[in-house]
């Protein structure tokens, strides 16, 4: 590997700190007899940067922090001395080049996973950080706010500020202000502030109160004048406490009323907001829906829009560009420049569903392209308490960052840039997002959503075995066998490749269990005991095992990236799967010893109770797939 030596005595103040950091996270290399390196600071560069290789030494230009850090990740991506002194140079398509980890879904990185994560994100050309915090921030005088869910502290928020300073980022905050409250209004010290369960009660003055606690707490610890004050999805406003006490009103009108409420809280703190554009456009829709085509909105509604707020519109589902450049018009035509925000699916995934990511990046950031945005970021969302590894979503990220640098993304300078940003295998990393492209069904790069059948294989009971009319038609066994040895074998590549053995003891897991119901229901009507025997004695006993590896596993990945509290909602679910495979086991043994005459739950003929339109497979969450009981 080739290494380098940075000229400490020249270097420009804005990105000495974060090259330090650099340095330091990549101590292998950088040493004193690597290859020279200069640093100039030159604004004419525009937004971008040119590496020159001259008199023995690489002189890097850059208009931006950003620009400088992504053209060391390029540097020590690079594997001969040869392609350091061709140089190269790039122009950023965009002013905007973020990312946005979601915090609220139980899974609340530590400060110093953030630093981690966003080190190997500037190396990229990064340079806007959102922390998405529904409840995960500390709020003087409110302490049931974050209560038991690892909010931060106004220090550890200061402190990731700080550092993602250093390194070229700015970090927005990112919270919500109508809707998507539930986390904070479950308690009973809030129940006067409901709406309904997830909506805060609007045209109330404690409410205004609150938010402005909110607003102070959320920004203060940070540089930025920036906030995304959120106001998605916000279902069933004025339906609950507000109706009671204001009676019928327009929807509309409310959210019109309140969104002013906030923005003159904003100006007050000298904030400038973003919101997101979700239910301006479902007004418009006869169906309300967001992505509706048909979409027209009325001209007094959009006069209605306040013009000082910006517009975010996210979309991480189509692999059409045709479509994202349509809805950037919708947003134009009514008198907004959005912020485009696309997706890294890591939510409802163990592992980023990279395939269907990748696809729909590709269409979304050529639309931006071709439209001529300047803001975009990535959103990496939790949904249904972030089992996923998030540093799985760094390929993804890498894809975008290469869009925003380049007209087309190059393939080998992708995967080169990779192994410069974050030490690691693209294709290693990809490989492991094949847990949800199973073989035998249609491909999921053509489906609408990304599937999740690791999930809900892993998450199904082992013996009611729900979702298993879906792949009654599919032999995974020998797949997810072959899956898991190749993500051992990837592994041991080096310190960050040891995150693949997260995946591959999934994948062994998933390789016990896909087939087991299917094995036992078949032998147990023939009357088979010998082969019931046989499978108690090695599938399910092997099973259980590989359950236990993969729940440690699943909790060192989690408490080395997250802090301890939401820990606890995935070791239930892992504690609910082990009682049941032990279950099990004591009920087979009790059938085959003659102490039990039947097993019931296997006799029963499974019926396939999910439409499938859109997706290959059908994609569902824990509490759909656990138990057929709405009692979770």
């Amino acid at each position: 590997m080739l290494s380098f030596k940075v000229e400490i005595k020249a270097l420009p103040l804005e990105i000495s700190n974060g090259l330090q950091e650099i340095r330091k996270e990549y101590s292998d290399r950088f040493n004193a007899d690597g290859i020279a390196l200069r640093f100039v600071s030159d604004r004419t560069q525009g937004a971008g940067n040119s590496v020159v290789f001259d008199d023995n030494v690489v002189t890097v230009r850059f208009a931006r922090p950003c620009d400088a850090f992504r053209a060391m990740g390029r540097l020590l991506g690079m594997t001969d001395e040869q392609a350091v002194r061709q140089g190269f140079s790039e122009n950023s398509r965009f002013d905007m080049i973020g990312i946005m980890l979601d915090v609220s879904r139980n899974g609340v990185m530590t400060p110093e996973a953030v630093e981690a994560y966003i080190l190997r994100c500037a190396l990229m050309g990064i340079n806007t950080l959102m922390l998405y915090c529904e409840d995960t921030y500390e709020v003087p005088a409110e302490p049931l706010f974050g209560y038991l869910r690892g909010a931060y502290s106004a220090a550890e928020l200061k402190r990731i500020d700080d550092y993602a300073f250093n390194l070229g980022i700015e970090v927005v905050p990112c919270i919500q202000t109508l809707g998507h409250m539930a986390a904070v209004l479950q308690w009973p010290a809030y129940a006067e502030y409901c709406d309904t369960e997830n909506v805060i009660l609007t045209g109330w003055e404690k409410s205004y109160e609150l938010l402005e606690k909110m607003l102070k707490a959320a920004s203060s610890p940070l540089r930025s004048s920036r906030i995304h004050i959120g106001m998605d999805e916000t279902f069933g406003l004025g339906t609950g406490r507000f109706k009671q006490l204001f009676g019928d009103k327009p929807c509309l009108d409310i959210f019109n009323d309140h969104l002013k409420r906030v923005l003159d809280i904003c100006r007050r703190l000298d904030l400038s907001p973003m919101i997101w554009s979700d239910m301006y456009f479902r007004t418009g829709s006869k169906t309300d829906d967001y992505y509706d085509r048909e979409t027209v909105m009325p001209r007094e509604l959009a006069a209605a829009i306040p013009a000082e707020v910006e517009m975010v519109y996210w979309d991480y589902y189509h692999g059409d560009r045709d479509f994202y450049e349509e809805f950037i018009d919708k947003h134009r035509a009514i008198g907004f420049e959005p912020v485009m925000a696309g997706g890294v699916w890591t939510w409802n995934h163990f592992w980023a569903a990279l395939p269907f990511s990748l696809k729909a990046t590709e269409a979304c950031m050529q639309a931006c392209k071709a439209k001529g945005l300047r803001q975009a970021f990535v959103t990496m969302w939790g949904d249904d308490g972030m089992e996923c590894d998030i540093y799985s979503a760094l390929p993804g990220v890498q894809f975008f960052a290469e869009h925003c640098y380049a007209g087309e993304v190059d393939q080998a300078l992708l995967r080169s840039n990779f192994r410069g940003s974050c030490g690691a295998d693209f294709d290693d990393w990809v490989k492991a997002g094949e847990l949800d492209r199973v073989p035998g069904i249609t491909d999921p790069d053509d489906t609408y959503l990304a599937d999740n059948i690791s999930k809900w294989l892993l998450w199904q009971d082992p013996l009611l075995s729900l979702m298993d009319p879906h792949i009654e038609h599919l032999e995974l066994r020998e797949y997810y066998d072959g899956l898991a040895d190749y993500l051992f074998g990837a592994s041991v590549k080096g310190p960050s490749a040891l995150r693949l053995r997260f995946p591959a003891h999934l994948s062994r897991v998933l390789a016990l269990k896909s087939g087991l119901r299917r094995k036992l229901a078949a032998a147990y009507a023939a009357g088979d005991k010998v082969r019931l025997r046989q499978i108690a004695g090695s599938d399910l006993a092997s099973l259980r095992a590989a359950v236990d590896e993969l729940w440690k596993c699943h909790r060192e990945m989690w408490l080395s990236t997250y802090k301890p509290f939401g820990l606890e909602v995935l070791e239930r679910r892992y504690g609910g799967l082990r009682t049941r495979l032990e279950s099990l086991s004591d009920r087979l043994s009790g059938y085959l010893n003659g102490d039990l005459e039947a097993i019931p739950e296997l006799e029963v003929k499974l019926e396939k109770v999910f439409t499938q339109e859109g997706c290959a497979l059908p994609y569902a969450g824990y509490a759909r797939v656990a138990t057929p009981s709405h009692i979770k």
